[in-house]
C-alpha cells in the first residue's frame, strides 16, 4: 500500500508541475497558483479555473464551475466520514480530502487500515502537489507547452489507475459505461462541471452483489 500511494504522490506532484507551468504561462501572477493550492487543494477544480480565467472568463463563472466540479467531495464526505474522525482532525481531513486517498481508504479492510491509508495518502499529496506547483511556477517561463512533455495526462492516468481495479465488478463495469456515455453526449451543450454530475445516473445501474450465504449445519 505505501508503494502504490508513494507512487500516486510522486504522479500527482509531475501534475502539481504542469499546473503551475499552465498557470504561470496563462499570464496569471507567480502568487495564485501557489496561494491556490495551499488553500483550495483540489486539482481538477483549479486546471479548471485556471482554464477559464486564461480564456478571458469571469472568476466568478471560474469560481462556480470548480463548485460544481468539487461537488462530488460530498458523498466522498459520506463514504469516509467514520474515516476521517471528529474533533480537530475533521476539518483538516476535510481539507486534505481528494479522489486518491478516498480510494486507497475505501480499498482498505478495517478501520484501522482505512485511517492510515486515508492519512497517509492524504498528506503525501498535499506535500507533493504544493512542491510541485512551486516547481511548475519557477519553470513556467522555460516550460511553455506543457503538452509537450505529456505532463496535462498525468492528472487523467493517476485515476484511470484507481478506478481500473473496481472495474472488476460487472455492476460497477456497467454503471461506469452509463455514466461515461452520458457525460460525453452532454459535454457539448452543458457548461464544465454539469456533465460530470450527470454521469451519475450510472448508479442508476448499480446492483451491489449480495454476499454469498454460508451453509450451515
Amino acid at each position: 500500500m505505501l508503494r502504490d500511494i508513494a507512487l500516486v504522490c510522486l504522479a500527482d506532484g509531475v501534475v502539481g508541475v504542469s499546473y503551475g507551468a499552465i498557470s504561470v504561462g496563462g499570464g496569471l501572477p507567480l502568487w495564485v497558483p501557489v496561494v491556490l493550492s495551499l488553500i483550495v487543494f483540489a486539482g481538477a477544480s483549479q486546471f479548471l479555473f485556471v482554464g477559464i480565467v486564461a480564456a478571458g472568463g469571469s472568476p466568478i463563472a471560474a469560481t462556480i464551475a470548480g463548485l460544481l466540479v468539487n461537488s462530488r467531495h460530498v458523498a466522498f464526505g459520506l463514504a469516509v466520514s467514520d474515516v476521517i474522525g471528529n474533533g480537530r482532525r475533521r476539518p483538516v481531513g476535510s481539507h486534505l480530502m481528494t479522489d486518491e486517498n478516498v480510494a486507497f481508504a475505501l480499498g482498505q479492510e478495517d478501520l484501522r487500515q482505512k485511517r492510515a491509508a486515508y492519512w497517509v495518502c492524504g498528506i503525501g499529496i498535499f506535500v507533493c502537489w504544493n512542491l510541485g506547483v512551486l516547481i511548475g511556477v519557477l519553470a513556467g517561463s522555460v516550460i511553455t507547452d506543457t503538452d509537450a512533455f505529456g505532463l496535462d495526462a498525468a492528472f487523467p492516468a493517476v485515476l484511470l489507475a484507481l478506478v481500473l481495479p473496481s472495474l472488476r465488478n460487472k455492476s460497477t463495469r456497467t454503471a461506469a459505461l452509463v455514466g461515461s456515455v452520458v457525460a460525453l453526449a452532454v459535454t457539448p451543450f452543458l457548461p464544465a462541471g454539469l456533465p460530470v454530475l450527470l454521469a451519475l445516473v450510472g448508479l442508476l445501474f448499480y446492483r451491489a452483489e449480495k454476499p454469498a450465504l454460508e451453509a450451515v449445519g
